[in-house]
């Protein structure tokens, strides 16, 4: 199995050097530039290419880690090559027209879009109690207010100078979304693997004494009830990307290569 990976940041980086150490690549690297001089340890030596088109032909797995504009740009073409993708960009599949695309490109392809679990964990809880059916899924996300800027929380809220924490967004996973590109793939997973994009209900809280990312589900249904809850470090080199994020890429890696999977 040859590997590459999408994107050049801190995610991408990470991936890499996890890659390396179980002797499973990467093999080379799709990037609108050269890696930055920041990713040349962890890139070293790996060839990197601008265009899908560009890519060896033995590739049989990418892992995009360059967020939902590259799953948009790239993601029917590899699929359609025939080549398998490893995707943490989940809330890009809330526009059911590239949801589409990429299922209708892995058909053609004969191959497979894995997503990755992300930043949350219970996922496996939720698709099994989906089969009996779930009654009700609620996802919250709660981060230090320095972690939502750049975002549409800065509309909603003065995010200096809280002193509690402050609500600025409820609504469906979809509208989560689509308002919050970059912060929202943790309520897309729930939603994939829960009741749809359309029931799972999303809040989103800016919260001055938090010290990391805190993730919760709460679900019932037939099965029963859980509360799941998560609280998640950053990489240490990039304060904004969740380091199991990263982690649950490489492990859809290591369950694409085991015999058994768990």
């Amino acid at each position: 199995m040859k590997i590459g990976i999408i994107g050049a940041g801190a995610i991408a980086q990470y991936v890499a050097q996890q890659l390396r150490l179980r002797g499973l690549g990467p093999h080379v690297i799709l990037a609108r530039s050269a890696p930055p001089p920041e990713a040349q340890e962890a890139l070293d030596g790996v060839d990197y290419v601008q265009r899908a088109q560009s890519l060896p032909q033995d590739i049989s797995v990418m892992v995009d880690c360059a967020g939902h504009g590259a799953l948009v740009q790239h993601g029917v073409a590899l699929l359609e090559r025939g080549i398998a993708l490893v995707t943490l960009s989940l809330g890009a599949l809330a526009d059911d027209a590239l949801h589409a695309d990429l299922e209708r490109a892995a058909l053609a392809g004969k191959t497979r879009l894995h997503l990755a679990s992300g930043a949350i964990g219970a996922l496996d809880c939720l698709r099994a109690a989906k089969v009996g059916g779930l009654a009700d899924v609620v996802y919250i996300g709660r981060k230090p207010p320095q972690a939502w800027r750049g975002s549409a929380a800065e509309h909603v809220l003065k995010l200096d100078g809280l002193s509690s924490p402050a609500t600025h967004f409820r609504g469906s996973a979809r509208e989560a979304a689509i308002a919050y590109p970059k912060n929202a793939n943790v309520a897309a997973a729930v939603a994939l693997a829960g009741t749809g994009f359309d029931t799972t209900r999303v809040e989103l809280i800016a919260d001055p004494s938090a010290r990391v990312n805190i993730h919760e589900i709460q679900a019932h249904g037939d099965f029963g009830s859980f509360h799941f809850r998560i609280e998640g470090n950053a990489l240490p080199d990039n304060p904004r990307s969740s380091a199991l994020a990263a982690m649950s890429a490489v492990a859809a890696i290591e369950r694409s290569c085991a015999a058994i999977i768990t």
